[in-house]
């Protein structure tokens, strides 16, 4: 459960998409990042479409989370670096042929599906949550519409009398 949470830790919001850096998959697989760069860019057809892969700018890599949770990284980049969506990834282990490679991609696509599973639970539960409040505040307002009618006609009814 650790190695999900490592792994969950590692995942980023970028351009709209969850994604892993480079860097953090280097590391995982226990390679340097210019190897698997190099891997990525002499297989670079299979990660064709920003859902797979796609580099950073200057400008996203300054203003994410990643320079203020990596202190280390952030200003000495020679190259951007890549962002791998979760096809990316999974892609990767076709590309980083390694038994390695293959058991950290079971458990950092394990970490996505948990990710996406928290995203669209969440607002589903939500949701019937909001739906039940409407339906309290309806009847609410029903029966303070139906005591005020009482009193307009116990008041009517007063009125007719005098």
């Amino acid at each position: 459960m650790e190695q999900l949470q490592l792994i969950q830790s590692k995942i980023y919001e970028i351009r709209g998409q969850k994604v892993m850096l480079d860097f953090d998959l280097a590391e995982m697989y226990g390679i340097e990042t210019r190897v698997l760069k190099q891997a990525v860019r002499r297989n670079i057809k299979r990660f064709d479409g920003e859902d797979f892969m796609f580099e950073l700018t200057k400008e996203e890599l300054s203003r994410s989370q990643i320079v203020t949770l990596n202190k280390n990284r952030g200003g000495n980049f020679k190259y951007m670096p890549f962002a791998f969506g979760e096809l990316g990834v999974a892609m990767l282990s076709s590309v980083l042929n390694s038994d390695t490679a293959i058991e950290i991609n079971r458990g950092i696509m394990r970490a996505f599906v948990a990710v996406r599973h928290l995203v669209l639970t969440s607002p589903t539960n939500d949701v019937v949550e909001l739906r039940n409040e409407v339906k309290e505040l309806k009847e609410y307002i029903e029966d303070v519409f139906a005591d005020y009618n009482d009193i307009n006609d116990d008041t009517r009814m007063q009125l007719e009398l005098i």
